[in-house]
């Protein structure tokens, strides 16, 4: 049976470094954002349906600018931090529970950093794999580029319209950001652009 619609998860990861498998990643998280049909979008508050978990770390090496990005205790992780086998698996159920028949599609801005962490857990610490399979992502920042009309180089967060943006803080905690980010995304797919 083939999905008839997508159900986009806002994801945002921190990690202490600048990719997996060297580095670790010390949290992540995934809010629903939206449902979209191919003809009609429906919104979602973010906070409704969330998913957020703290990780040991997997590596010793640690940039310390990452680090400090993210704000995160390592010492604590390492004694606290979730099993990365089982926050995975967590994650990846939850998103296919939570998706049910609907396509689940990971979204995130950019989408080549979080995507690179989580689908490189997602296959290193699942028997089943990535929820999202090997392709099924949305970046944020390229839907803006597009219905902006505006180079890459000035799609941050900082050169978008008010009306695109959102109340919520950008904290560096992941699930904050997600929400967040799950905003923009959908303030941005409802916006007709420039």
């Amino acid at each position: 049976m083939t999905a008839t619609e997508d159900i986009y998860f806002s994801a945002d990861i921190e990690a202490d470094g600048p990719i997996p498998g060297r580095f670790s990643m010390l949290s992540f998280a995934f809010v629903v954002a939206g449902i979209y049909d191919g003809q009609r979008f429906e919104r979602i508050d973010p906070m409704r349906h969330t998913f957020y978990r703290e990780l040991r770390p997997i590596s010793d090496n640690i940039d310390e600018a990452a680090l400090a990005v993210a704000g995160l205790d390592r010492d604590r992780l390492m004694a606290e931090g979730q099993d990365p086998h089982s926050a995975m698996t967590e994650a990846a159920d939850w998103v296919r529970e939570t998706a049910g028949d609907r396509q689940p599609v990971l979204a995130a801005m950019p989408v080549a950093f979080d995507w690179t962490w989580l689908y490189w857990y997602f296959t290193a610490f699942t028997t089943d794999g990535s929820p999202f399979g090997v392709s099924q992502c949305f970046d944020v920042k390229t839907a803006y580029v597009v219905k902006a009309g505006t180079p890459v180089a000035r799609s941050h967060r900082s050169e978008m319209p008010a009306e695109l943006l959102s109340e919520r803080p950008h904290t560096h905690n992941a699930l904050d950001d997600a929400a967040e980010q799950a905003d923009i995304f959908a303030n941005l797919f409802e916006w007709p652009g420039t």
